[in-house]
């Protein structure tokens, strides 16, 4: 479990088509701070475990499906990926709960900057990301806990504004138009979708009506929502 803060910036190389090995700029670097064989690490959005531990970095491998569904496979030779260490018991939690787990990507559409942030917009969304993504909802870019400021209904389509200093410290200011990033949805809304969809497929939810899904008002207040 990650938060999707991200504390630094290494390098990836890959030493065949599923080893990766990530480098840090120095051996101080708080990524390896305590690090132990067996860790999870978040490269760019996705678990990996620490296979091998190096002076300045350490080693994992990624399996097919993991190079399908995210964008390590295609990052270039040293290119900067974001680095995040599991959450610990007791730790703070800034950002939301990621999972490490991708579930689609999306694309750069353009960047701009503003008087205090930097307003991203990314494109292409993956089918299997896009239904999770809703108007303030949580999205993680990168491994990057952000905020969706806007989206569209489908949710192909989404923009969010990023303070000066995550733009500086994640991999975002190295990204160019038409780049590929990788996407994790919010865990609440997957939940929520298993639990109200009953035997509604998740392609119909848009179209779905209250008695298809379950849910109704006197379902919610009884669950404890109130309007």
């Amino acid at each position: 479990m990650f938060t999707g803060l991200i504390q630094s910036i290494g390098q990836l190389q890959h030493l065949n088509p599923y080893q990766l090995k990530i480098s840090c700029k120095t051996a101080q670097d708080p990524i390896l701070q305590g690090i132990a064989l067996g860790d999870s690490i978040a490269v760019d959005g996705v678990c990996l475990t620490v296979e091998k531990i190096l002076i300045q970095g350490f080693i994992a491998t990624a399996s097919p499906e993991t190079l399908a569904k995210s964008t390590l496979g295609k990052v270039s030779e040293n290119g900067p990926v974001n680095l995040e260490p599991s959450l610990r018991v007791g730790s703070k939690i800034g950002g939301h709960f990621v999972t490490g787990h991708v579930d689609g990507r999306g694309e750069l559409e353009g960047t701009e900057r503003t008087a205090n942030a930097w307003e991203i917009r990314f494109k292409n969304i993956a089918p299997e990301v896009a239904r999770y993504i809703v108007n303030k909802g949580s999205i993680a870019v990168n491994g990057i806990s952000l905020t969706v400021a806007e989206c569209s209904s489908a949710g192909d389509w989404f923009s969010t504004a990023v303070i000066p200093v995550t733009y500086a410290e994640t991999n975002l200011q190295y990204l160019q138009p038409g780049d590929s990033v990788n996407l994790e949805g919010d865990m609440l809304g997957k939940y929520v979708e298993k639990f109200s969809r009953g035997k509604t497929s998740p392609d119909r939810l848009e179209t779905a009506t209250t008695s298809e899904l379950d849910l109704s008002m006197a379902f919610l207040a009884e669950h404890g929502y109130t309007s």
